[in-house]
């Protein structure tokens, strides 16, 4: 696949300009990183995310075996250890405790496939009313160099099948780079219920039954930098959907 991407040049001065307006507008950005065993990749993605000013960052880490922890203390991340096991309840245990002071919080992974300096992308959606801004791979600008045929077939059927059943219209489904004001959080946060990867799902499905103003902003995955991902196409998948169908049933 084509992956469009911006200008280098415009991409820094529209990150520069982005952080800036947040800071004359005291407009606080917290960023939280789920990781497990991300020593090789997680140090570069904290170093970026400092590089353009965001330093009120959370990793919270399932505790992992290797050198994870020491490399996010190095590098500056406030550090909490996982109460139990999987990305979404890592995600559920932020969500529902006050770790950081912000006014806007950014979710996005440890691998190296989601890129920093498209944070102000997303924060800037919501400065300009966006309750939930999540990233897109298939608007324009966006793009993938990590989805297989499978992955890429399941996420665009399920992507559908949200979209009939819950009136959304959504581009991307499974994809958890996404940033939150405090309403959405409040409102978000007790109802979620997802232990692995389809918290995301969860998240996009029940503020769309919220009624959170939701926006989509292009996003470019790369490949993660080391190591294999922890996600599995079919049994991952297949929770997924039963994500969907049992959210359609409460509906």
């Amino acid at each position: 696949m084509v992956v469009k991407h911006s200008n280098s040049e415009a991409l820094s001065a529209k990150v520069s300009m982005c952080f800036k307006a947040a800071q004359r507008l005291n407009f606080k950005v917290a960023v939280v990183i789920p990781a497990f065993n991300e020593e090789k990749n997680i140090g570069d993605v904290l170093y970026r995310l400092k590089n353009i000013g965001y330093s009120n960052i959370l990793v919270i880490d399932g505790l992992s075996e290797d050198g994870t922890l020491k490399v996010a203390a190095q590098n500056g991340a406030k550090i909490i250890l996982q109460d139990g096991h999987g990305k979404g309840q890592a995600i559920r245990q932020v969500l529902n405790n006050s770790y950081l002071n912000s006014d806007a919080l950014v979710l996005m992974d440890a691998d190296g496939s989601m890129s920093p300096e498209e944070v102000p992308r997303f924060v800037e959606a919501l400065r300009k009313g966006a309750d939930v801004v999540k990233g897109s791979r298939f608007i324009d600008g966006g793009g993938t160099y990590d989805m297989t045929a499978t992955r890429r077939f399941g996420n665009a059927l399920m992507a559908f099948a949200v979209n009939i059943l819950f009136g959304a219209k959504y581009t991307d489904l499974c994809y958890g780079f996404v940033a939150f004001n405090k309403k959405a959080i409040q409102k978000l946060a007790p109802l979620l219920e997802s232990n692995n990867f389809e918290i995301e799902t969860e998240i996009f499905i029940k503020a769309k039954k919220l009624g959170l103003k939701i926006s989509e902003v292009p996003s470019v995955e790369y490949m993660r930098k080391n190591g294999k991902s922890n996600l599995n196409a079919f049994s991952d998948g297949f929770k997924i959907l039963k994500t969907i169908l049992d959210a359609s049933i409460k509906d």
